[in-house]
């Protein structure tokens, strides 16, 4: 199976990310971002099957090979878009698209409202809200994120005393995936450490959520977006059931056969979401 040809690290004013390079030098500027705990593997299925295109696949602050937020930091949504921004600002694009998956199609979302000057197209895979809460539940919320921060240097990470003991536990994490997804992120995203291997993503990014957006906040958000946008749902992923959101979507909604992570799962489901992103970059 084809992988990234280029490893790049990307030395931005507050971080350094990692990323993965794919496709001609001179093609259409992407930035992709994967999903909450994957890495820039989530895309080596179908960027190799994205014609055109110059895609920078990111490993997320805290995520893949990417560095860690400092102490005291955290990984709000906005923090995210502010990275990606600055990305962007390095490698001298003006104008760029986004292609992400899960949280990578939230925070697209969210910068391509907020930036519409900057942002020229969206592809989303299963992914374009972050989950809701309602202003009643605020104080609560926040107080039981504050707890679980205190209690977080007392917690240490898991070590699995082999790779394929990491993929299994992966595969059958709280988003399940495929054997070779797995052990694609995996490949990525373990360090060797005493006794064995831990995953290299920050324990924090598993913290609650300090505050969560009101629906009505998210769904301003989506109002703002300029751009030409598609989405595309997994019929066994996490939007589907969301017909009351997906009616609401001013966008180009596509449904495909699979699951959350059908991109990456195996090559027919990757091929199936190529040609609806080819077809979407291929319109003026």
């Amino acid at each position: 199976m084809p992988n990234a040809l280029e490893e790049i690290r990307l030395s931005l004013p507050h971080i350094e990310l990692a990323a993965h390079l794919h496709g001609p030098a001179d093609g259409a500027p992407v930035i992709a971002l994967h999903g909450w705990l994957d890495n820039a593997n989530s895309f080596a299925r179908l960027a190799p099957q994205l014609h055109g295109l110059r895609i920078v696949a990111l490993d997320l602050a805290g995520h893949g090979y990417s560095d860690h937020r400092p102490a005291g930091a955290g990984y709000a949504l906005w923090d995210y878009a502010h990275d990606v921004l600055q990305v962007a600002e390095q490698l001298g694009w003006q104008r760029f698209a986004l292609l992400g998956h899960s949280l990578g199609a939230i925070i697209s979302v969210l910068l391509a409202a907020a930036m519409p000057d900057r942002v020229e197209r969206l592809a989303l895979i299963d992914g374009v809200i972050p989950p809701t809460g309602d202003a009643t539940g605020a104080a609560q919320r926040l107080g039981e994120a504050l707890q679980a921060q205190l209690q977080w240097r007392n917690k240490r990470k898991g070590v699995y005393v082999d790779m394929d003991r990491a993929v299994q536990a992966r595969m059958h994490g709280k988003v399940p995936v495929s054997r070779e997804a797995a052990e694609l992120l995996a490949g990525r995203g373990l360090a060797p450490v005493p006794g064995g291997y831990s995953w290299r993503s920050d324990s924090r990014l598993t913290l609650p959520s300090p505050a969560r957006l009101t629906e009505e906040q998210a769904l301003a958000y989506v109002d703002q977006v300029r751009c030409p946008t598609c989405l595309i749902v997994a019929e066994q992923g996490i939007l589907a059931a969301r017909q009351d959101l997906l009616a609401r979507l001013p966008f180009d909604v596509q449904r495909l056969p699979g699951d959350h992570h059908l991109h990456l799962n195996d090559e027919a489901g990757a091929a199936s979401v190529a040609r609806c992103i080819n077809s979407f970059f291929a319109v003026p």
